[in-house]
């Protein structure tokens, strides 16, 4: 009796918990939350519960709450591979994440074996290039984003002939690539080519190999925390000409790491959270500073898009179908007047690559200030 009245009530936990599981949309978060990567995968992820607080008490998707289970990829494109199988055998309709291309690249296949949507903050071009119908983006990859910034060197700079630092990284080789090509095609010399390694500490060797070079500008392409060392490295050599790069050498943990020396950089960046004008933004940036303590960077806009996104389309599809959702994402574009916290008019094309308006950014006084706007391409 005694084991007969116990079998009776694992097996009605068991059905409540499963009845308890349906009512929830499972989401993974699987980011870069310690190792090189931290910075970037930390705001992404707080991005996240910022957009997830706001969808649950909106009602969740399709009336369901959100649930979001964190996986840390410690920035190893093998763990990560290994965590978003994790995630999906968990029960995860969707994948949040990730943000350095190279472990994209190698976990994004998981997840297409999967038929399971996968929102990545990673900018590289061949994450869109490889034919994957589930994955998109949450910002502009640097084939789109980098032809925007070659005006500035043209007409604002003026520039005949530039220098190149970069990160020898998925991520820092696709923007390379795609910058040198842009470059080619303005008429622009490239003189100076400086690779790095990622997590590199000294740059004294690669500042004066630019130095020498005395490009009319430098192209500097780096992830957070090897820019900011960069910008601290070039202050102290006194290299003088403009320094500009895409996406991060303006971010806020650059400036809070390099201090005086991000003073004067400029960027190019798919979304800031210093463009307060824009009243989507500026109501996620204060809530991301009230919730947080600290500045916002463009990490925790794109997990905030990412997430909200996938509650739109959810609700458009009105079923939990990985499939019919890659099926409607591709050729969508969702407008600010109807979908608000999308922030900016948004549209996806058929390799789920991102086109909205961008911004220019420099540091003045300690800040980054935005300083001009780029039309969608």
């Amino acid at each position: 009796m005694y084991r007969r009245s116990i079998l009776a009530l694992s097996t009605a936990l068991a059905m409540l918990g499963a009845a308890q599981a349906q009512e929830t949309v499972k989401v993974g978060m699987v980011a870069e939350l310690s190792g090189a990567g931290a910075p970037s995968g930390t705001n992404w992820r707080d991005g996240i519960k910022i957009a997830v607080e706001e969808i649950n008490a909106e009602g969740g998707i399709l009336g369901k709450q959100v649930e979001v289970t964190e996986y840390d990829t410690q920035t190893d494109p093998q763990v990560s591979r290994a965590l978003v199988q994790k995630a999906i055998d968990e029960g995860a309709y969707a994948i949040w994440g990730t943000i350095y291309s190279g472990s994209t690249m190698v976990n994004m296949l998981v997840a297409q074996q999967n038929g399971t949507p996968q929102f990545v903050g990673s900018e590289a071009p061949g994450v869109v290039e490889k034919g994957n119908p589930f994955i998109f983006r949450t910002s502009s990859g640097a084939q789109k984003g980098l032809p925007a910034l070659t005006p500035y060197f043209t007409d604002a700079l003026k520039a005949k002939k530039v220098g190149v630092a970069w990160v020898n990284n998925e991520f820092g080789k696709g923007g390379h690539d795609v910058f040198l090509a842009e470059m080619q095609k303005a008429g622009i010399e490239v003189v100076a080519d400086v690779p790095s390694e990622q997590a590199q500490t000294d740059y004294a060797a690669d500042v004066s190999k630019l130095k020498e070079a005395n490009p009319d500008a430098v192209f500097v392409y780096m992830n957070q925390e090897e820019s900011a060392r960069f910008l601290i490295e070039a202050k102290k050599q006194g290299l003088a000409m403009p320094l500009v790069g895409e996406v991060t050498l303006t971010e806020a943990k650059v400036i809070e790491l390099a201090g005086g020396a991000a003073e004067g950089a400029i960027a190019h960046v798919g979304v800031t959270a210093t463009a307060t004008d824009v009243p989507g933004i500026g109501a996620f940036a204060k809530k991301f500073e009230e919730a947080f303590k600290r500045k916002p960077t463009h990490d925790a806009i794109k997990g905030y898009v990412g997430a909200w996104t996938t509650k739109y389309v959810t609700d458009m599809v009105g079923e939990l179908d990985g499939e019919k959702f890659s099926e409607k994402m591709h050729g969508l574009c969702l407008k600010v007047a109807d979908h608000p916290k999308i922030l900016l008019d948004t549209c996806w094309d058929e390799r789920g690559e991102m086109s909205r308006p961008s911004f220019m950014v420099q540091v003045k006084d300690g800040a980054p200030i935005v300083i001009g706007t780029v039309p969608a391409n």
